[in-house]
């Protein structure tokens, strides 16, 4: 291992998604297009949930900051792509580079733990509905997503701080579109056994937690449904769910896909596109998950749309 050269990087070249130049074109248009769909849908649902006092209860609350994060881990990634999908010039600074996976760490293990919070939000809501006010009370909000924040952060600084520990005494081209962990490891000259320890304990144990956290929630949630009599309760209970079950399923399938296959099946040209989908259009889907499958969000919109055209 030569680590003569590890404190020479100043900067990295992004390799981006392709090199042709035709792909590039219609690559830029259709993530331009998501990007933009995203930036919207998602500064639209945190707008609408804090106009609409009928959308101040704890699910909508949390279901703003899904969308806060969405909106920073997406906006983190997708303008520097969307540039150098045009320009000639890859490169991004060593301090932005480190910024980039930083924030970007932040919000996917806060959008993780949101979820989980939000589903333990249906459990008390659908379980003990007289209580329910009590048990989400204004303190326990806040200090539930006091925690999500603080795990994002204590995860993100672990990995920041040990990945950019390394010597990049090679190449500085990082054959992807943004800063990630395993592309920098790629290229890295040092030992990387510890990188890829915290990956599989630190990183897989808040996926662990909160896989768990949402399992353990929905099965409390089906339990208390079943009592249920009428078959219309029934169906509206599930129904609240839905939309945060289709959101759950899309995310952690996409991030143990990521990051949790053997190393035997990586492949880079797949992990850029796995990279895409959630670095992109997850934060785009999932306001529009919500917002057509959720009745009170819908009345939301409406509502805004008639005070907008007032």
């Amino acid at each position: 291992m030569d680590t003569g050269n590890c404190s020479s990087t100043t900067e990295f070249l992004l390799m981006g998604i392709t090199n042709n130049p035709e792909t590039k074109a219609v690559l830029f248009a259709t993530f331009l297009n998501v990007y933009l769909t995203n930036l919207m849908a998602n500064l639209g649902m945190i707008t609408l949930i804090r106009m609409d006092s009928q959308l101040h209860t704890p699910m909508y609350i949390f279901l703003s900051h899904l969308s806060f994060s969405d909106l920073c881990y997406s906006t983190a990634i997708g303008p520097k792509m969307l540039v150098n999908l045009l320009s000639k010039n890859k490169s991004i600074p060593f301090a932005g580079c480190v910024l980039q996976l930083f924030i970007f760490y932040i919000f996917t293990d806060a959008e993780c733990m949101l979820l989980a919070v939000m589903a333990f939000d249906r459990y008390k809501a659908i379980s003990n509905p007289l209580l329910y006010a009590v048990d989400m009370s204004s303190k326990v909000r806040s200090q539930l997503l006091a925690a999500v924040y603080l795990v994002g952060i204590t995860d993100a600084l672990v990995h920041t701080t040990l990945t950019f520990r390394l010597c990049f005494c090679g190449s500085n081209e990082i054959n992807h579109f943004f800063c990630d962990i395993p592309p920098l490891l790629l290229i890295s000259c040092s030992d990387i056994q510890v990188n890829e320890l915290a990956i599989f304990f630190v990183f897989g144990f808040i996926e662990l937690s909160t896989i768990s956290g949402v399992l353990i929630s929905y099965c409390y949630i089906i339990s208390s449904v079943i009592k249920i009599r009428s078959s219309e309760g029934r169906f509206k209970a599930f129904s609240t769910c839905a939309s945060h079950l289709t959101a759950v399923a899309i995310f952690q399938g996409t991030i143990l896909f990521m990051y949790f296959r053997p190393s035997s099946s990586y492949s880079l040209d797949q992990d850029k596109m796995t990279s895409l989908f959630y670095a992109l259009v997850i934060p785009m889907l999932n306001p529009l998950i919500y917002s057509l499958r959720n009745k009170e969000v819908k009345a939301g919109i409406k509502k805004l749309k008639k005070k907008i055209l007032l």
